[in-house]
């Protein structure tokens, strides 16, 4: 059995295969550790999320913002971005039952696939003062809100950028606007954990004042071995314990596979299919 970690795939469906095929994955032996993004801005995010969730058992996912957003557009409380490319998944007569399974795929996730091996999955980042225990425990209180009855308020009410730096006496839906943002949105903060999400550059470009999460001097995860995606101008990263995956696959790159016993690294270039039509409205 081998375990793969992959990048963000943000509906590149063709992209998607074709690392597959690369690295010859058996749903009945390996298993796919996914960085969240799985769908939006890519043509195919109906046949990523039908793939998945037919392959479910061979699957270990975490939420990203673009997979978050489907859930808010699809709750009626925002309109879709421009470039989204969801309205496929939001007609398709499977489409809400795909995306509630994707509404209870969790924040964070670890495990030991390999004796000696642990690794945490998040899709964006963690914030320096967290532990490894912690990162769990906040992320399932958003899981928590999320699969609950009420879950269309923590929709409604999810976006914002403020509080932009952790409290433990945060409550409510500061707290967890917080953590959502943190493990789904967060590329730089300052030393002290505060949040900067307007920057998505290269890492020469970052505002002074700000570093990127992972080289936070003395970040209490800094011995827990991290597998992310979400900062595609990052590109493909490895030190300070943590393995950056998002390779920009939707932008002209790679989409990305880490294989968790070796650390080899398989990739595939993006397929032009993978790209959005673009339909001219009729006037």
């Amino acid at each position: 059995m081998t375990t793969y970690a992959i990048g963000d795939i943000q509906g590149c469906f063709h992209a998607f295969q074709a690392l597959l095929t690369r690295i010859q994955f058996n749903p009945k032996l390996d298993q796919l550790w996914l960085v969240g993004d799985l769908i939006n801005r890519g043509s195919g995010s109906l046949e990523v999320l039908r793939w998945c969730y037919a392959h479910q058992d061979s699957l270990k996912v975490v939420l990203g913002n673009h997979d978050l957003h489907a859930l808010v557009v699809a709750g009626g409380f925002v309109r879709a971005h421009k470039g989204d490319t969801l309205d496929a998944l939001l007609a398709a007569d499977d489409g809400h039952g795909l995306l509630d399974w994707l509404r209870h795929q969790p924040l964070a996730y670890q495990d030991e696939p390999y004796p000696g091996e642990q690794y945490l999955m998040v899709h964006a980042g963690l914030l320096p003062q967290w532990t490894t225990e912690q990162v769990l425990s906040y992320a399932a209180e958003v899981e928590a809100a999320l699969q609950g009855d009420n879950y269309l308020f923590f929709l409604a009410n999810m976006y914002g950028n403020l509080p932009n730096t952790w409290s433990e006496r945060l409550k409510g839906i500061e707290r967890l606007r917080v953590i959502t943002n943190a493990m789904t949105r967060l590329r730089v903060c300052t030393e002290q954990g505060a949040m900067d999400f307007d920057f998505k550059g290269e890492l020469p470009d970052i505002p002074e004042g700000f570093i990127p999460w992972f080289d936070v001097p003395n970040r209490a995860t800094l011995d827990t071995q991290v597998v992310f995606g979400h900062w595609s101008a990052l590109g493909l990263q490895h030190r300070n314990n943590v393995y950056s995956l998002d390779t920009g696959c939707l932008w002209g790159g790679q989409l990305t596979a880490l294989n968790l016993e070796t650390k080899d690294i398989i990739q595939v270039q993006s397929h032009p299919l993978d790209k959005p039509i673009k339909i001219k409205r009729k006037t």
